[in-house]
């Protein structure tokens, strides 16, 4: 492992390279660790391989396993869950693998998953294909609180996600998946909360197409909102499928 030390002016600006083709979130903000001294930022980027060039997803999976954030999983023999492909043009954006996908180390292979792929009208086997790629807020289950599973850590996405998501610059719809997801990427822009801001999915189109979790625990929002599975579900699947074809 090494440290590359970029010395920014206290108001600091991107570096090129740090930019992705794939859109930033609307609520983007700086996520590096920076320590202040004498009016100068220090920018600290830990590297593990090939800092002067992009990193391949592979890599990647490697630096997730060695971040001592995720030794637990590690030393459990948990991988990272996710799917990427720089032939992808659907990308997923959801909350954090649950017991089952950590068991199975497959994205979403289970009953939320199986309503997912109902909603974007597609196959199983385009589902799993290179087309779409799978890039949750956390890539491992965080575990259970006292009201349902733990939120998805925030270094995950602020860390991981912008080396992924620039290996992908074929991405012509991001699916954003419950309220982490809303949150982060649309920021500002969302709407006091998730139904009215699932209800707007139109103002954040052609990037973003922010829906609900499709867990069966939902059956009582969906039975509450019609209207998502008769007008929302079906702009998804055409959105799904102009993306696919482009």
């Amino acid at each position: 492992m090494g440290i590359r030390l970029n010395v920014l002016p206290m108001q600091g600006v991107q570096t090129a390279s740090s930019v992705p083709p794939h859109p930033l979130p609307l609520s983007a903000k700086p996520h590096p660790r920076f320590c202040r001294k004498r009016g100068i930022r220090l920018k600290i980027n830990l590297y593990f391989k090939r800092p002067e060039q992009n990193m391949t997803i592979g890599e990647i999976k490697e630096n997730l396993e060695a971040d001592e954030r995720n030794r637990s999983y590690t030393q459990r023999g948990i991988p990272p869950v996710f799917q990427a492909d720089g032939a992808a043009k659907v990308l997923i954006i959801g909350q954090a693998p649950g017991r089952k996908v950590e068991e199975t180390g497959i994205p979403f292979n289970d009953k939320s998953g199986e309503k997912l792929i109902s909603w974007m009208g597609i196959d199983k086997d385009t589902f799993y294909s290179p087309q779409i790629a799978i890039v949750p807020m956390d890539f491992y289950y965080p575990g259970k609180g006292r009201t349902g599973d733990l939120p998805p850590r925030k270094f995950i996405a602020a860390d991981y996600h912008p080396e992924i998501l620039h290996l992908m610059p074929n991405i012509h719809l991001t699916i954003l998946i419950g309220k982490y997801a809303v949150d982060y990427y649309l920021g500002a822009r969302k709407h006091r909360n998730l139904t009215e801001t699932v209800a707007s999915y139109k103002e954040y189109l052609p990037d973003y197409f922010p829906i609900v979790h499709p867990s069966p625990l939902n059956f009582r929002w969906q039975a509450k909102n019609p209207w998502f599975e008769e007008k929302t579900v079906p702009d998804l699947r055409k959105a799904v499928r102009e993306a696919l074809a482009q």
